[in-house]
């Protein structure tokens, strides 16, 4: 058993946002397949699916962004997984807008969600795909920037990485993260 868990804040004020851009994922994910999130359980809304012949959590945690290590921590104890079981996917403000990169091991790097995460598995061994967002080019405040929309001009760039989140998710289902990572850096 996997668990994607794409990162987020909910709500309607916080949807499309550059730092949703991990329920975004998710949402593809669910739009390709057919899928919903039905069931509300560990402080997140999640579906179980079979993905080639893998069965796989999918999430999306409700706790906020700087909370989501709430959400993943009881899913991974009630499922009795270990962090290697799990993909976070997540907004990346030192990518460049669009770039994927996948990664197995790493620091918060400032990312208030995974700080979460690294403080709730204890280890900072978990698998993650990060979508570049890019960083402001003006004075803008991070905060506001994060929490701003991508414009028509940014979305040209941003749904391709989207739509190649939601294909590495796939293929983790029936291959290593390993294969992975080495397909989609």
């Amino acid at each position: 058993m996997k668990v994607i868990a794409g990162l987020g804040n909910p709500g309607k004020k916080y949807a499309n946002t550059r730092h949703n851009i991990g329920f975004l994922v998710i949402d593809e994910l669910l739009s390709r397949n057919g899928w919903s999130l039905s069931k509300r359980k560990f402080n997140g809304l999640y579906t179980e699916e079979l993905v080639h012949y893998e069965k796989m959590i999918i999430v999306q945690p409700q706790t906020f962004m700087n909370l989501s290590g709430e959400c993943i921590r009881p899913l991974m104890d009630f499922y009795q997984l270990e962090p290697s079981d799990i993909a976070i996917v997540y907004d990346d403000l030192d990518l460049p807008l669009g770039k994927v990169k996948l990664r197995q091991t790493g620091g918060h790097g400032g990312h208030n969600g995974i700080r979460s995460l690294i403080s709730h598995l204890d280890t900072k061994q978990f698998n993650r795909i990060r979508i570049g967002i890019g960083r402001p080019d003006t004075q803008m405040p991070v905060i506001d920037y994060v929490l701003g929309k991508f414009s028509k001009e940014e979305r040209k760039l941003i749904d391709p990485a989207i739509q190649k989140a939601a294909d590495a998710i796939e293929e983790w289902a029936s291959n290593s993260f390993d294969h992975v990572m080495n397909k989609y850096n």
